[in-house]
């Protein structure tokens, strides 16, 4: 079938694939810090042998192939025979590479690109034994590393992992065993067995003698321990025991010689009895294939490794179900209409005099708050999503600066709805950059500083009220305030005398400034001035704020704090004239009664002393209203000033009414309102009215720039 026949098959791959996609992510990072981790080396060949599974029944072969050279040479990891490097992980993250770009191609409904020959042929000669230098080989012994080592590698990793061999894989495996290693095992077992080496080397049969002595070593073993007795005695009740003249061996006898061939015994003459004869056309080539698969180990070690998950992983099968996040997407605007039916009761109950109606809507404003909780905690997905894909970013990143850093994770099972999941990837991803680029210094240097060579950037998510905590940190260099001044003043974003009243905190906040940089030359990694933009652009859309703190010599640490949710916020209701707002309540840092008389004109801006600091004012009718006179608002001797920050920057907002604070749902602007300067979206207030949500960001941009 071909991968667009079946589109139910397909998105049950689709999903099943990504998930364990974004996992090999992590783990083969991973696995070059824990090289020796057998539990995650067998991790890593299960998903492998997962995605080429699923690719195979949908006859994705460009990724069938991928995958499954790969997870030959992680069945040779896991078998001893290779060791994990640097170099050999540098392959294989371009092989999951490739495997993504596949993916991706599947996910738009296109065929997808086969990987590159270079990157086939180097991961071949991977699995193969051979170092990444050019092979020095003959062609013959090219073409045996080609043809035999993929299938053998092949059967011997379905085998040591538990899976079911089919009959032609079988009578392939014990064909190319009695092949190449018939001769050796003659010279041991030359008292038992009268059939010539080159005879077993050439042929595809064997005599009836040979198979008897195989069902000896199988079955007469066992016996002979039980019994006290030797080995050659069992030879006749074997045969007995064993009709000649059937074609089927028993389940255990199977299983045994399996055991046999992983286990590296001189028992390798194994074909099957009586079995249609398969010739194999390089008789003598497999030999140096072969004789480098015995191993010395525990021959049940290998079914275990595959046995012991897949217990584990059927519960879940049965407690999870895959939605299509559309409907989430409706459920939770149903719901967002249920919370302003609920707003608009609870206000009607609050002025009616009916005890059983205050009751009922309080009743119902307990239920509504519930529903509300649960349908927002089926949209929650753990920031995991996110912070999986760090380690991959961060050790590629040192490994081209020639940096040492380590990557630590914390919170990861933090929840915050799948909107900001999303959002907030790409301003992680600068900040995790701009950490290892401009933070962590070379590892000769720390030495000289008296730190460790490797340096440290700490990723943590937290839960605080109706917010999340991100914090990133690290153990470099850290910031001097007075570089960022001057570099300000380099770049003429300020004068001298105004970058000399910067306070620290208002310092650092200059990396936010675009084209703001501190790098002298610029590199495919930073110097442009971009990143920390796009990084405080972004979370400024998100109603969040950015924090940061950093001592020279010590380190930086950034604070990023942003709503759980984006589909309902709270916020603070105003009038303006008799008009309502809302302000996002993230964005108010506190609200106080004015004296007008008490302000002061500072090179025509309006400003009002608040602690010590000077703090602008901005009368909001003077922006949002035209139905009265500018002046209306101003033969009022007092006012409220509602007090809202945008970053490290403070400012007063004059309102004329506060009516409280209020739960709303944002629902978006119309087609001719979209992208109106300083308005975020629109929400129905408690008595009926239409509010208008302000963007605080846009509206300080907008006019008071």
């Amino acid at each position: 079938m071909s991968f667009f026949d079946d589109e139910e098959i397909l998105e049950d791959f689709l999903v099943e694939a990504g998930e364990i996609l974004e996992q090999l992510s992590e783990q083969l990072v991973q696995l070059e810090k824990q090289p020796e981790d057998k539990d995650l080396l067998n991790a890593i060949f299960r998903g492998f042998h997962t995605v080429k599974g699923g690719a195979g029944f949908l006859q994705l072969t460009p990724m069938v192939d991928c995958c499954h050279v790969t997870e030959n040479l992680f069945d040779n990891l896991r078998n001893g025979k290779r060791q994990v490097t640097s170099e050999l992980m540098d392959i294989v993250l371009q092989a999951l590479d490739c495997v993504n770009n596949m993916f991706a191609q599947i996910k738009e409904r296109v065929p997808p690109e086969p990987a590159s020959d270079e990157l086939l042929e180097a991961l071949q000669m991977l699995a193969n034994g051979d170092d990444l230098e050019p092979a020095a080989a003959s062609p013959d012994a090219s073409v045996v590393a080609q043809v035999t080592a993929p299938q053998d590698a092949k059967l011997s990793a379905e085998a040591s992992a538990g899976d079911d061999m089919t009959d032609e894989e079988f009578d392939q495996l014990l064909a190319a065993l009695d092949s190449a290693d018939f001769e050796a095992e003659a010279e041991n077992r030359a008292s038992e067995s009268t059939t010539a080496p080159d005879q077993g080397a050439g042929g595809d049969e064997i005599s009836d003698d040979e198979f008897e002595a195989l069902l000896d070593q199988l079955q007469g073993a066992p016996n002979a321990s039980a019994a006290g007795k030797e080995p050659s005695a069992d030879k006749e009740p074997s045969a007995d025991a064993s009709n000649p003249n059937n074609d089927e061996i028993t389940d255990d006898e199977f299983e045994a010689l399996l055991d046999q061939l992983h286990g590296g015994k001189s028992s390798d003459t194994a074909p099957e009895p009586a079995s249609t004869p398969e010739p194999v056309q390089p008789a003598a080539q497999p030999k140096p294939t072969l004789k480098a698969v015995p191993t010395t180990g525990s021959k049940t070690a290998p079914k275990p490794e595959t046995k012991t998950p897949a217990a584990d992983q059927a519960p879940a099968a049965e407690t999870t179900v895959r939605v299509d996040t559309r409907r989430l997407d409706d459920i939770m605007n149903m719901v967002g209409e249920l919370v302003l039916v609920r707003n608009r009761l609870v206000r009607i109950g609050s002025t009616a005099a009916d005890e059983m109606l205050s009751k009922a809507v309080a009743n119902l404003d307990l239920v509504t708050a519930d529903l509300q909780s649960s349908v927002m905690k089926t949209r929650m997905q753990p920031i995991k999503k996110v912070f999986g894909r760090f380690p991959r970013v961060v050790r590629d990143l040192a490994r081209s600066l020639k940096k040492e850093v380590t990557l630590e994770l914390h919170g990861e099972d933090t929840d915050l709805d799948k909107n900001l999941v999303e959002a907030l990837a790409d301003p992680l991803v600068h900040l995790v950059r701009n950490a290892v680029d401009h933070g962590i210094e070379l590892p000769d240097k720390r030495a000289a500083g008296g730190k460790p060579r490797q340096g440290t950037i700490l990723l943590a998510a937290e839960q605080e009220g109706d917010h999340i905590l991100l914090t990133i940190s690290d153990d470099g260099n850290g910031m001097d305030p007075d570089v960022l001044r001057g570099k300000a003043v380099e770049k003429g974003i300020m004068d001298k005398d105004a970058a000399d009243r910067l306070s620290n905190s208002e310092c650092f906040d200059l990396i936010f400034a675009p084209g703001f940089s501190t790098k002298t030359e610029v590199s495919d990694v930073s110097g442009r001035g971009v990143g920390m933009d796009v990084v405080k652009t972004k979370i400024t859309q998100l109603n969040g704020s950015v924090f940061i703190d950093s001592k020279p010599g010590e380190g930086t640490r950034i604070e990023i704090k942003v709503p759980l949710t984006l589909a309902i916020m709270p916020t603070l209701m105003i009038l303006v004239g008799e008009q309502a707002f809302a302000l996002p309540l993230a964005s108010v840092s506190e609200i106080f009664n004015l004296d007008l008389n008490g302000t002061h004109v500072v090179d025509g801006q309006q400003v009002v002393t608040v602690r010590d600091k000077a703090l602008p004012l901005f009368h909001l009718r003077r922006w949002l209203t035209q139905d009265m006179p500018q002046s209306a608002g101003e033969q009022k001797t007092d006012a409220n000033v509602v007090i809202v920050s945008v970053g490290a920057q403070r400012v007063g907002f004059v309102v004329d009414t506060l009516i409280g604070q209020e739960e709303v749902v944002i629902k978006p602007l119309g087609r001719m309102l979209h992208g109106t300067p300083g308005m975020a979206g629109a929400t129905i207030t408690g008595d009926g009215r239409i509010a208008v949500i302000l963007d605080v960001p846009g509206l300080l941009k907008r006019y008071a720039a």
